[in-house]
């Protein structure tokens, strides 16, 4: 953010005044920047559960690793989940810049007063789950995050680069699976398509609530966190997947799905949104599931964590035992 402030000790209203022009003019708010409270605390809210879904979406597909059909297949799925940790760091770490600590979120998300994408609360029961998560899911968090590149928030919006570009693969991953199973004997056509069946209104939920029920979308737009709202983001996502259900040759199970000529838009139907608030309620088939393994992993992991901070302490500049050593060694 380049604005110049009164040479005079600026007031707080100077200070959002160069807040809002650099958000008009398209200006990146760096972390050492001055922000409006409110801005923080939407951006801390959003990248928070943005990376615990990183996590918590590691689940359904680890799931598969070890009963992948082939090895090929496992190898590609270890790595679309290492890929899945290595997002939610990149996340947690552009949090940081917010000036909240890692272990704070991840205290929120266990104790329940943070939340992660509701998609990861569905089981995956067959394989071809798999393969609809990437088509869908992925697809879905595509359509969504892309924008987020252009995020008013500078670490924020450079993460996202990153992320995306794996996304992209991650998505034509799970693509190429159904087109193999659908193409394949009657029984994985069927497999397909009952995963897409069971996936498709889910990831319509993805991008949240309608518009006119959404409490946040209209703010992180005016702020340009968010550069499209949730019905203009679920539309583009619609319109993308009708003609690739085609090619995969698979039906989406919407018997309202048609095309608008007026609008140039695919019309679809009505969402159950009371299943999506039941889910995010804690209500849905895997709720307490994901998140009592989530703590266990924490917990698990805390010797791995007490070992890299006593690492860390240990050859931190200034060690005594470090100094020593490295004045023997000259």
């Amino acid at each position: 953010m380049t604005t110049v402030l009164p040479e005079t000790a600026p007031g707080p209203e100077a200070y959002e005044a160069a807040f809002d022009a650099a958000v008009a003019a398209d200006e990146r708010i760096e972390p050492r920047d001055w922000m409006p409270d409110a801005y923080r605390a939407t951006l801390v809210r959003q990248i928070a559960q943005h990376a615990h879904s990183e996590i918590i979406g590691m689940q359904p597909e680890a799931n598969w690793i070890t009963r992948a059909p082939s090895l090929r297949r496992k190898a590609i799925l270890m790595a679309k989940v290492q890929d899945e940790a290595g997002h939610g760091l990149y996340l947690y770490s552009a949090a940081e810049t917010l000036g909240v600590g890692r272990d704070e979120l991840l205290d929120k998300l266990h104790n329940g007063r943070q939340k992660y994408s509701s998609i990861f609360n569905y089981p995956t029961l067959t394989w071809a789950d798999v393969g609809a998560i990437g088509w869908l899911v992925d697809g879905a968090a595509i359509t969504n995050q892309v924008p987020l590149c252009r995020c008013s928030y500078g670490p924020y919006a450079r993460a996202m680069v990153r992320v995306c570009k794996e996304e992209s693969f991650h998505q034509r991953q799970g693509y190429e699976l159904l087109l193999e199973l659908s193409r394949g004997t009657e029984e994985q056509h069927a497999m397909a398509q009952d995963a897409v069946d069971r996936w498709w209104w889910p990831s319509l939920m993805m991008f949240g609530p309608p518009d006119d029920e959404s409490a946040h979308s209209a703010q992180s737009m005016a702020w340009k966190i968010k550069r499209h709202s949730n019905d203009e983001l679920r539309q583009r996502f619609v319109d993308i997947c009708v003609p690739q259900a085609e090619a995969l040759g698979l039906t989406l199970p919407d018997p309202d799905l048609t095309w608008n000529e007026e609008t140039g838009r695919h019309d679809f139907g009505a969402i159950d949104w009371s299943e999506f608030k039941a889910v995010l309620k804690g209500n849905g088939p895997c709720n307490e599931a994901r998140i009592t393994q989530r703590r266990r992993a924490h917990e698990e992991g805390a010797w791995v964590r007490d070992a890299a901070a006593a690492y860390a302490a240990k050859h931190a500049p200034g060690d005594d035992r470090t100094n020593r050593k490295e004045a023997a060694s000259r």
